[in-house]
């Protein structure tokens, strides 16, 4: 009986440590990624270059402007709830349309109206984000239930890196892969199922490129995979933090047409 319990015990201390180590490593990324300067971040505008893929092959370009403001958070962070509102245009001026995430709902924007999204479109933007880590860190930690597991560390791409398993309440894993030297995130899985098939899907998020804006570390490029297919890369030219977005640019305005959902 002491035998089992002993290691029961050695067990339980055994996963303190991976928890402890996992958090520290966190706490590394945080520091490395601006501190309290990276909580602070109220809001944020991308421009640049987007690509989409198709099989590999290149499927879309455009130039992007991609507007995110962080709302205020309950203390605590409520789990499963998004605390963000996000802006995608296209084209100078906004001249090939929007794509609008707030407050739950969808919609693309184009000279003829609204058109509310599919709902699978958002679903996917809310599992996306409530799985990204660089969300995570600004909007969720804190959150009841909210775990940091190490895996230990690897060589990946010649590189060193410290894998940590973040796990929510709700039972959502994402992995995050951090560099040994400069503590930042370079990648991120996590897997969810096709709505439809049932299938597992592996999403892949790689982050590179960091620069300093106005104290915050930001990626300059981001690339998606989809079961070790790339589906999307983000070349940002300019990222500018705490510029002072309004609800106006974020929600519809009230006499704009809302069309009706595509089947």
């Amino acid at each position: 009986m002491r035998f089992f319990l002993g290691l029961l015990a050695a067990a339980a201390l055994a996963a303190q440590t991976q928890e402890q180590h996992g958090k520290r490593v966190v706490d590394e990324a945080l520091a490395a990624l601006g501190g309290e300067r990276f909580l602070a971040m109220a809001d944020r505008v991308e421009a640049g270059r987007a690509y989409s893929f198709y099989r590999e092959a290149l499927s879309g370009l455009s130039r992007t402007t991609i507007s995110t403001r962080y709302l205020r958070r309950p203390e605590p962070p409520v789990a499963g709830k998004l605390a963000v509102r996000e802006r995608q245009s296209f084209g100078d001026n906004e001249d090939r349309g929007a794509v609008l995430f707030t407050d739950g709902q969808g919609y693309e924007i184009t000279f003829r109206g609204a058109r509310p999204l599919a709902k699978e479109t958002l679903e996917r933007y809310r599992e996306s984000t409530l799985h990204n880590f660089l969300y995570i860190l600004r909007q969720r930690l804190g959150e009841p239930g909210l775990i940091f597991e190490s895996r230990g560390s690897e060589l990946r791409e010649g590189q060193r890196v410290e894998v940590v398993d973040i796990t929510d309440a709700d039972n959502r894993v994402v992995t995050v892969y951090f560099h040994a030297l400069t503590k930042l995130p370079v990648r991120q899985v996590f897997y969810r199922r096709d709505p439809k098939t049932r299938e597992r899907i592996e999403e892949v998020t790689i982050f590179s490129k960091y620069r300093d804006v106005g104290g915050v570390q930001w990626p300059f490029v981001i690339q998606r995979e989809r079961n070790g297919e790339k589906i999307f890369e983000m070349y940002s030219e300019t990222v500018r933090v705490n510029q002072g977005l309004t609800d106006e640019l974020f929600l519809l305005p009230a006499d704009m047409k809302i069309l009706k959902p595509l089947r």
